[in-house]
């Protein structure tokens, strides 16, 4: 996919990888994200499909449905399956079938800005979640946001349903249900609320709206929750904010173990319409070794598909606080109704909701029902 992995990076591999498979060459096409999902699936309904495709990690279900992606679970020990990343291994795998191999991950962390967190007094990340509350309010002061955290930033709102050990949807007896009226994810809630209201961020809008880096490069703000790349765009805007932000994981309930956050990134799929499919895997065989995830970790700031690889990033501080976080990643509800659920966005409504006053637990509920009916479609 377009800006996946750089130019010199695909020409590194092909040329190492067609110098070790002499029998194999690559025509490697870059497609636009934008209109995708359509493409992708009428490529696996015809008889010339390509014979390996990157698709995003929280798409394999839906292209999985249609019957046209190959099922690779035989070759989850010859890849290490045991020590994939579960935000990219779960979504990947539908109906107990690995159809996506997971092949590079990002995730949220936390960017602070160092200088006011030592005019606060604050020596060093907070290691729990109540730490994290404690030294936010203690920044929120004079002027000072505490965290930028825009109300409707429900992926970082999933990772606190999960760290209390909700879901936003679950799967019983063949159906999907929404699930955020639990008292787990209820708890999520109270906790995005509470830290939310530690800052000035917008209760009706995301984090693209305004742009959260142009809000953080004004330099009054002590927190936000971001990919470690946001840090690029805040000193593009600001550049006396360059090499004053830190970086670390979203905090857990308990010390040692970073919360759970929403992993992104990307699978590769082999269709069934591959007329290459042993050399298939072995492109994939390729791309998720070692050698060159070590390369494009280093290359892209992405983090490695295996926890034992997290070695590869621990050179960049924004890189390894986000490979740290990723031991504990996960992604949305692998149905392939999930997409008509981000379409609508019951989530973002009953969070706005929330913070202005309403009924958690009807709002919850509403916001429940919504996603069981999509689900269910």
């Amino acid at each position: 996919m377009k800006d996946s992995v750089t130019e010199d990076f695909l020409a590194r591999f092909t040329q190492d990888f067609e110098r070790q498979h002499k029998d194999i060459g690559l025509d490697i096409q870059i497609q636009e994200w934008d209109g995708i999902g359509e493409k992708i699936t009428a490529a696996l309904a015809s008889t010339d499909a390509p014979d390996v495709i990157e698709v995003g990690n929280t798409q394999v279900a839906q292209y999985a449905a249609s019957g046209g992606v190959k099922d690779l679970s035989d070759r989850e020990e010859d890849l290490a399956g045991a020590d994939w990343l579960p935000g990219l291994a779960e979504p990947g795998e539908v109906d107990g079938k690995q159809y996506g191999i997971p092949w590079y991950a990002a995730n949220r962390v936390v960017l602070y800005n160092k200088d006011l967190f030592a005019k606060a007094g604050i020596t060093g990340p907070p290691a729990t979640q109540e730490a994290w509350l404690a030294d936010t309010a203690k920044l929120n002061k004079g002027g000072t946001q505490g965290i930028y955290l825009p109300g409707q930033n429900w992926y970082t709102f999933a990772g606190f349903v999960w760290e209390e050990g909700g879901e936003l949807a679950v799967r019983s007896g063949g159906s999907w249900k929404g699930t955020l009226d639990t008292p787990e994810a209820l708890a999520g809630m109270d906790y995005y609320r509470r830290l939310q209201a530690l800052g000035n961020g917008p209760k009706d809008s995301d984090e693209a709206k305004p742009p959260q880096a142009e809000v953080f490069a004004k330099g009054d703000v002590a927190q936000i929750i971001s990919t470690p790349g946001g840090a690029k765009l805040v000193e593009e805007v600001n550049p006396g904010l360059a090499g004053k932000i830190g970086f670390f994981p979203v905090p857990g309930k308990t010390a040692g173990k970073p919360g759970a956050v929403f992993t992104g990134g990307s699978d590769l799929i082999v269709p069934e319409a591959s007329a290459h499919q042993d050399a298939a895997y072995q492109v994939i065989k390729a791309l998720t070794g070692d050698k060159w995830q070590t390369d494009m970790a280093k290359t892209m700031s992405y983090v490695p598909n295996r926890t034992t690889l997290a070695k590869a990033v621990e050179g960049s501080e924004g890189t390894a606080a986000m490979a740290a976080g990723a031991a504990r990643g996960r992604a949305t509800p692998n149905s392939p109704q999930w997409a008509a659920v981000e379409a609508t966005n019951p989530i973002k409504q009953y969070l706005t909701e929330v913070l202005t006053g309403g009924d958690p637990a009807k709002a919850a509920k509403d916001a429940s029902d919504s996603i069981t009916r999509t689900l269910g479609s």
